[in-house]
């Protein structure tokens, strides 16, 4: 094995952080003093580390929460007033829209505080601190230990970590891997539970472009959304009710905790101004193996973007033709373009760029390094070949692994559905106290009201059929959940057939029926309804892939983690970032232009006028309100232009983000709010794998935008007044 490694091409990495840049890396907070104060202040940052974080006075990161565990928010009042993105607040709008208030289509704005609309659901979560606790998760944890009793051993520390930093404040507490696994550190969050939507633009505003300018650049979207922190009258978080009150730097420090809000700033951008970006992102892989990399390429995204094409086709089918479905898929539909659009862009950036190619260099650099001592052999030697055996085995069941997330739980809203109802019906059916089953039934009932808003059956039922024949054929036998025998048994393997009769009789298709078997559950009744038969057999199948490839996951778990271990020690002398994992981060650049091709310049920013430019009347993706056309054509734009009286709409910056960073605050070398990050561009669609220094661009609303939205468009202009502007 060793011997094939020496003769694979040479080095990595534009993917790698092995090179220290102001514009690449996701750097921890808790380590801007030691490793990025120096830098970001000759870049020209006017802050200290302290005023950024600090866990002994108020901070900058007092004013960035998580939203709502999948995007960033920021405070920008001293009244708990939120920014983050429209495409975030989406489920939101949706939930409160109705063919008689279309919220999604018109937009909405509360014009006083009792206007403010609750959402149940929904929290932001404030980072109280952070902790390195490497030592302690691997105290018991020694080279010897097999892959589970390793993974037992660090579990059983984790939990140990967070039961005891739990009981501080009744914290949520979350101990996080590093690294691959080499580094663990703790972080503790205060949780708010009750966020009531303030202001949305219209759909019109906030997603314009849709999915044709959904990761492109120039973009002319002002995709942003306002909420409200709430409290109990104390302070303390609290659900909703009608006594709590929003929450107030006062509040907080009488529970002594932190409070900041960001001040905003009117005075723009220009090319090469410091910017900085601070949020939650996601998920990044910029460890990737050349393996890994050609798994992404000929399996899994050309899957996910053929599944993922087909169920956009049937949804919008339907979504044409009947307003009421278009408002209930909405967000579906916006959620699943998304990520197709995206595994288009990243596979035509990892092949443009060469990235496997570069991966094989850094793994014939990384053979050499282990070669060069004993020590070093004992310990890194294997760790290529772990990784390769792992994708070698990975391989034969990744398509099938692909359609069993992308059609069996993704691929319909009836399969989660009736999974998720099962458990509270076999809860029903197993409970002889009469009270229980009561709040049992409450529960189910409220549960199916929730689903059925946003669930239309034909459409549904369409997308089982087409979606699962396509399983059928394009997925080898032996990858099929059971219930395809059951098909190919009772309806000659015609999905359509058994669809049609899923949707005509099972109770997990009908909100009438659910409820009248809810009230009456009978367990055999149940295991013969042809919903459960296929949702039961879809999640058994889908929990299953773990233990079937239990020993090719172990495998590479220890081979990244042998791996990521030996690149640091291999260049000591370089900084590394750690991949993103949804924990806070900041990362710093300046604004700018770029030249994604032969002949082609980009500017760094949009304008209103740009945005008039694409305007095409009735187009359901670059239509405009005639308020704002009216604005244009005045071009009445207060105090929110800029010194040649243009309106800059978006700006792009070379900082790098990911998914999850949507709706983090964009801020300047002041502190100051400049705008609020929503996209990346299309030339470096390969960012998450691979960081390109001379294409990768964050796209971001100005905030001047926003204001003016806020102002001029809508009215609002007491949500202007709590704000702090800086002129």
């Amino acid at each position: 094995m060793l011997k094939k490694f020496l003769v694979v091409a040479l080095a990595i990495f534009m993917s790698s952080p092995t090179i220290v840049k102001a514009d690449e890396g996701m750097w921890l907070p808790m380590f801007i003093k030691r490793l990025n104060e120096v830098d970001m202040q000759a870049a020209g940052l006017q802050l200290t580390a302290e005023e950024l974080y600090s866990i002994n006075q108020s901070s900058l990161k007092d004013a960035i929460a998580v939203f709502g565990g999948f995007c960033t928010a920021e405070v920008i009042s001293a009244e708990g007033l939120l920014l983050t993105n429209h495409h975030c607040a989406y489920d939101a709008i949706q939930s409160h829209s109705s063919l008689e208030n279309d919220y999604l289509t018109d937009g909405f704005w509360a014009m006083n505080r009792t206007d403010e609309l609750a959402n149940p659901d929904l929290y932001v979560d404030f980072l109280i601190r952070m902790e390195d606790v490497t030592d302690r998760v691997l105290k018991e944890v020694s080279d010897e230990l097999s892959g589970a009793d390793r993974k037992k051993a660090i579990q059983e520390a984790i939990n140990s970590i967070k039961k005891e930093a739990g009981e501080e404040n009744d914290y949520i507490v979350q101990v996080k891997s590093f690294y691959e696994g080499n580094e663990f550190y703790m972080f503790l969050y205060e949780r708010f539970q009750d966020i009531r939507l303030v202001g949305a633009p219209p759909s019109s505003v906030g997603k314009y472009g849709g999915d044709t300018d959904n990761w492109m650049w120039p973009r002319h979207t002002g995709d942003f959304s306002m909420f409200r922190i709430y409290c109990a009258p104390d302070g303390t978080p609290a659900t909703y009710t009608e006594e709590n009150v929003p929450l107030t730097k006062e509040l907080r420090e009488k529970n002594n905790a932190f409070y900041h809000h960001l001040p905003i700033s009117l005075e723009g951008v220009s090319n090469e101004d410091f910017t900085m970006v601070w949020g939650y992102p996601g998920s990044t892989d910029r460890y990737l193996t050349s393996w890994g990399v050609r798994q992404l390429l000929d399996i899994k995204a050309p899957t996910i973007v053929d599944i993922r094409d087909l169920k956009l086709n049937i949804m919008k089918k339907h979504m044409d033709a009947n307003p009421k479905v278009r408002i209930q898929y909405a967000s579906k539909h916006a959620r699943t373009a998304n990520y197709w659009k995206y595994f288009i862009g990243q596979s035509k950036g990892l092949k443009r760029l060469g990235v496997y190619d570069k991966k094989q260099d850094i793994e014939a650099e990384f053979v050499v390094f282990a070669n060069t001592s004993e020590e070093h052999q004992s310990k890194y030697g294997e760790a290529l070949g772990l990784i390769e055996e792992a994708y070698s085995e990975t391989n034969e069941t990744e398509k099938g692994a692909t359609f069993l997330s992308e059609v069996g739980v993704r691929g319909t809203d009836v399969v989660l559905f009736t999974y998720r109802a099962n458990h509270m019906i076999t809860k029903l059916i197993g409970t002889e106290d009469a009270e229980a089953k009561l709040a049992l039934l409450d529960e189910l009932k409220s549960f199916a009201e929730a689903h059925f808003k946003n669930y239309n059956a034909a459409l549904d039922e369409e997308q089982f059929a087409r979606l699962f024949a396509k399983y059928q054929v394009e997925v080898t036998p032996a990858q099929h959940p059971s219930f395809f025998a059951y098909v190919d048994k009772k309806f000659k393997g015609d999905f359509q057939k058994y669809a049609a009769k899923m949707y005509a009789k099972s109770y997990f298709t009908d909100e009438d029926r659910f409820n009248a078997f809810i009230t009456s559950p009978n367990a055999k009744k149940l295991a013969k309804d042809l919903a459960y038969i296929a949702s039961n057999s879809v999640i058994q199948s889908y929990f299953g892939l773990g233990s079937l490839n239990a020993e090719a996951t172990e495998k590479l778990a220890t081979g990244n983690r042998l791996f990521v271990d030996g690149l640091r020690k291999m260049n000591p002398e370089k900084t590394y970032y750690p991949n993103a994992n949804f924990s806070m981060r900041t990362t710093y650049g300046t604004v700018g232009d770029y030249i994604p091709a032969d002949a082609v310049h980009y500017d760094y920013e949009t304008t209103l006028d740009g945005l008039m430019e694409k305007f095409v009347p009735g187009d359901h993706e670059f239509d405009l309100p005639e308020r704002l056309i009216d604005l244009h054509k005045a071009q009445d734009y207060g105090p929110y232009a800029d010194e040649n009286g243009d309106l800059i709409v978006n700006f792009i910056h070379n900082t790098d983000i990911t998914g999850g960073n949507s709706g983090s605050p964009v801020i300047n070398a002041k502190g100051h709010l400049i705008g609020t990050a929503f996209d990346g561009n299309w030339e470096a669609m390969s960012g998450d794998i691979a960081f390109e220094s001379e294409l990768q661009r964050t796209i971001s609303c100005d905030i001047r935008y926003v204001l003016f939205i806020v102002d001029k468009y809508a009215g609002a202009t007491h949500l202007i007044e709590e704000m702090d502007l800086v002129y």
